[in-house]
């Protein structure tokens, strides 16, 4: 069964102060389009560089994630270096998925530009960035998921099967 973790980064959120709105959007976004069951795997952990790369880390080489999912960490304020994090985690950068995403954004609000959203892959798990805010994870993952399977394939992770035909498209 191909296993999808979610992961939430934010401060507030780890110490629970703050509801993680971003985690459940991006679960129930992928109840909605995926065909066949999967496990998920939840993670919450507060901003910052080890925090963030540790996380990864087991998830990808402990935990045997297929896709990686990562809420939060991707603005320009201090505490936010997901993608810093990512980088030394990762093998290979795939920068197509944060220029899209920010592409998609820039439609419904003018501020995407300073959003570092990107992904990568590290062994057969691939890793996406995504924004916190649910109705930007709802943008960003409807631009890129039908890249998504194919990745998937390639790097030889588990399979995803979707609902919608527009998703199963590939060049």
């Amino acid at each position: 069964m191909t296993r999808i973790a979610i992961v939430t980064i934010s401060d507030r959120a780890s110490r629970g102060e703050y509801e993680d709105l971003g985690g459940p959007a991006i679960e129930r976004w992928l109840r909605r389009i995926l065909a066949e069951p999967c496990e998920f795997v939840r993670r919450i952990v507060p901003d910052g560089l080890e925090s963030v790369r540790d996380v990864l880390i087991e998830l990808c080489d402990q935990a045997g994630a297929d896709l990686i999912l990562t809420t939060g960490g991707t603005g320009p304020s201090p505490r936010d270096l997901t993608p810093e994090a990512m980088q030394r985690v990762i093998a290979k950068e795939l920068p197509g998925f944060g220029e899209l995403m920010r592409q998609a954004s820039l439609q419904h609000v003018r501020t995407a530009i300073l959003s570092r959203q990107t992904a990568g892959v590290r062994g057969r798990s691939l890793i996406i960035n995504l924004p916190g805010k649910p109705a930007s994870i709802d943008v960003c993952l409807g631009a890129v998921f039908p890249a998504v399977p194919y990745c998937l394939e390639l790097i030889g992770a588990g399979s995803i099967a979707v609902h919608s035909p527009i998703l199963e498209q590939r060049d």
